[in-house]
């Protein structure tokens, strides 16, 4: 039969050959003609955000943020490009920048404050050995190396640069827990990798360990306490020790160790930059073939000679835990020289990562965005515990975990709003990972309440609110439950008595503490009502209306008073300060989501409400940079474009979302407009630009607006969920069609602008048909 078919084709194709003059092709050559279909994973670029200030800023808080290397999803190696240690510059990158100091395996993603990690600074050196950094004016007085950004490739898993002072080509690739890079040499007679042990985002490590292993091996570790910067320039109490297990595909001949007799000073980032400090540094004593050595300011060299297009490989498995944590990592992670079977398994990670939300129906452009940003989402909060399941506790000793990953980077007060309802759809397990990690270090740590915004077992306290009881009651609200339930509840109440309006019902002179430990008060609420205890739940629920004691009705505004009761100077609602964090009255008067109805009573009804909004919009500048109205740039107001729907306006939420979705983000470096903070900017725009997200975390619903996509498919996690797919689909969609005209769920028309939660992980399918004018009744 086989052999049959076979000539029939033959056959037909000669015909076809003397009708047409053409001859058939093999189905190789055909294949190899057809161009290869775009995957959802080639749509990431990790360059977007990836820049600090630049000749666009326009205030002090700048872009994303965010690093353009290679990590894998929630992993604990970040392995990318370092072009700065100092200032306001966390993730150690940022686009503007002209020169590298080489690359690290830790960095952090999106944050503002001086940043931290950074640790284990591996470079590419040829010539004569320099030991500091130097500067950017004058790169040749250090390691650094000017570079291009026309050799940078940046995408899901893998980043590469060539660094023109050294002619050498640098590959970066990542698994969960170890990373590996591939350099590229020209021909040379003194080429080198040097790692610097004490350089750290921010500040330095204060005191390394290093050891020769063998001709192929070195391991060893590096502390990073608080006095030594890092984390807000050591404000933050970040306290961690890195340890690395590092191999060299060219045999370790010719090496050595240099060590810096620093001055006796802090070693924060103002002493650092000092110049004593960098001349000691830049005049560190070599030690050639020295086997091992603990200091205060270590570095490591191999000297070889390269061919050209030589390529020189290095590997390191990290731990926070141990040397032999950092090995275990390594050898499970890359047990191997092939860089092309580790950046592959990297670019499979995301691929399957990002499979649990499909878009289709826009632009190649939206759809970068898009999927960048579910790559954002998907950095932190990251593994802190080893494969083993070993990680360091909050009480500084090591403890084991089969049951969950240990993780940390909780940028709480900004996850709350849109990062963790996301991921409580798509990564439920996660979820449950991050609030066991919070429970450990609320137990271990003595401390018996939550951290608000964690790093590395750090109660750095930054910011502000109780964001970690509202991720447990929203996560317990939808259920997700894997975790000690009544410790979590305990946990949260003493969070909650620990830190908020006090008996005053208002916290002094502050509006921003006052409305948003109101809604802690409301979440701890209902996480009591949920488990019964409802005379807990009636004293918080009344805690939860202290928001109106700052309602001053002279301005019609909240407004900030002091403990004595006198109302503080008022300067107009526009105004930064007054009470408000990172933000004016304006701004921060709209997060009240627990209780609209009441906010609306403070108003003057809902018609005085809407205006309000209408007043807040139109008045935002085009680009959404940083402003006084609506200001996407900044966390306390991307609940606010969902308020119209609660307004009786919903096709203002579906003209705003669509607006900032398509002005407020980018595909450069400068595609974020605010902070990324830790996944927060980009969840914020999966939601939104899939058709849905939440006023009020906790409360199960989700507000409805227009999706940028035809079509989006949400798989969802069956060891939690029922449903097997969710689908939203929006007929007749375009840019110019951003209204929706009629909504059916499951083929049932839907009259209201909301869906629970349980809708959609029940499985099923939204419709929305769209047209050119918004639908008013």
């Amino acid at each position: 039969m086989l052999f049959r078919k076979r000539n029939i084709v033959i056959i037909f194709c000669l015909a076809l050959a003397v009708l047409v003059g053409v001859s058939c092709s093999s189905s190789k050559t055909t294949n190899q003609k057809t161009p290869t279909e775009k995957q959802p994973v080639d749509y990431i670029d990790p360059i977007i955000g990836a820049i600090t200030y630049g000749k666009k800023s326009k205030d002090a808080h700048g872009f994303g943020k965010t690093f353009p290397g290679a990590a894998t999803p929630f992993g604990l190696v970040q392995l990318s490009p370092d072009t700065v240690s100092d200032g306001d510059n966390g993730s150690g990158y940022s686009f503007e920048h002209e020169t590298m100091e080489g690359f690290s395996f830790t960095h952090m993603s999106g944050v503002g404050w001086f940043g931290d990690l950074g640790n284990f600074l591996v470079t590419p050196t040829t010539g004569k050995l320099q030991t500091n950094r130097g500067v950017p004016e004058n790169p040749e007085g250090g390691y650094r190396s000017r570079f291009s950004h026309d050799t940078e490739v940046t995408q899901a898993g893998y980043y590469a640069v060539t660094l023109e002072d050294y002619k050498v080509k640098a590959e970066l690739t990542a698994a969960p827990r170890a990373g590996i890079i591939r350099f590229t040499y020209p021909e040379n007679e003194s080429a080198r990798i040097q790692i610097d042990l004490a350089r750290r985002v921010g500040g330095t490590s204060t005191e390394q360990y290093i050891k020769v292993v063998n001709e192929n091996t070195i391991e060893g570790w590096m502390k990073c306490p608080p006095e030594g910067g890092g984390w807000g320039a050591g404000a933050g109490n970040a306290d961690y020790v890195v340890y690395f297990y590092c191999q060299f595909s060219k045999p370790l001949k010719d090496y050595g160790i240099w060590s810096a007799d620093i001055p006796d000073v802090p070693r924060k980032m103002r002493y650092i930059r000092q110049d004593d400090y960098q001349t000691a540094v830049k005049n560190a004593e070599i030690f050639k073939g020295k086997q091992e050595m603990q200091g205060k300011h270590l570095g490591f060299f191999t000297n070889f000679s390269t061919k050209e297009g030589e390529q020189v490989l290095v590997k390191s498995g990290i731990s926070f835990v141990s040397i032999e944590g950092a090995k275990e990592n390594l050898e499970h992670d890359i047990n191997h020289w092939d860089f092309d079977k580790t950046r592959k398994e990297a670019r499979n990670r995301w691929s399957e990562a990002i499979k649990s939300i499909a878009v289709t129906g826009a632009s190649d452009v939206k759809k970068t965005i898009f999927y960048t940003a579910m790559y954002h989402t998907m950095i932190d909060p990251r593994a802190f515990s080893d494969v083993n399941g070993n990680y360091i506790g909050a009480d500084k000793k090591v403890h084991q975990t089969n049951s969950f990953t240990y993780r940390t980077i909780f940028s709480g007060w900004d996850v709350f709003r849109s990062q963790f309802p996301l991921q409580t759809i798509i990564n439920p397990s996660l979820v449950d990972d991050e609030i066991n990690s919070l429970l450990q270090m609320a137990e271990l740590s003595g401390r018996e309440y939550l951290p608000r915004w964690e790093m590395l077992n750090s109660y750095s306290g930054v910011m502000l609110g109780n964001p970690a009881v509202s991720v447990i009651n929203d996560a317990y609200q939808k259920g997700i439950r894997n975790y000690d339930i009544e410790k979590a509840f305990k946990y949260s109440k003493n969070t909650v008595d620990n830190t908020g309006n006090g008996e005053l019902g208002y916290f002094h002179k502050h509006i921003s503490k006052t409305l948003e430990y109101a809604y802690s008060d409301w979440a701890l609420a209902t996480f009591a009502k949920s488990l019964g205890k409802n005379d807990i739940a009636e004293t918080y629920f009344k805690k939860s209306k202290n928001y109106k004691n700052i309602w001053n009705d002279e301005v019609n505004w909240f407004r900030a008073k002091d403990s004595t009761g006198i109302w503080m100077e008022w300067k107009g609602k526009t105004v930064h300060g007054q009470g408000c964090i990172e933000s004016n009255p304006f701004q921060q008067g709209w997060f009240v989501p627990h209780d609209i109805e009441g906010l609306k009573t403070l108003m003057g009804g809902e018609e005085a409400f809407k205006n309000e909004l209408i007043t807040f919009f139109e008045n935002t500048p085009e680009d959404f940079l940083w402003n006084n109205y609506y200001n996407h740039a900044n966390e306390p107001v991307h609940h606010v474009p969902f308020m119209f729907n609660e307004a009786g306006v919903p096709h203002l939420t579906q003209k705003y979302t669509r607006k900032i979705c398509d002005k407020a983000y980018g595909t450069d470096a400068y595609g974020l407009c605010g902070n990324e903070d830790v996944g927060q900017l980009s969840a914020w725009y999966v939601l939104a630009s899939i058709g849905i997200h939440p006023i009020n975390p906790g409360d199960n619903k989700y507000q409805i607006t227009s999706p940028v996509f035809n079509e989006v498919e949400i798989k969802l996690d069956n060891n939690y969920y029922s449903g097997k797919t969710f689908k939203i689909t929006a007929q007749n969609n375009s840019k110019e069609n951003i209204y929706i005209q009629a909504i059916k769920l499951n083929g049932k028309p839907l009259n209201r602008f909301w869906i629970t939660h349980e809708e959609i992980t029940n499985g099923g399918i939204l419709e929305m048909d769209m047209g050119p004018e918004p639908v008013i009744n």
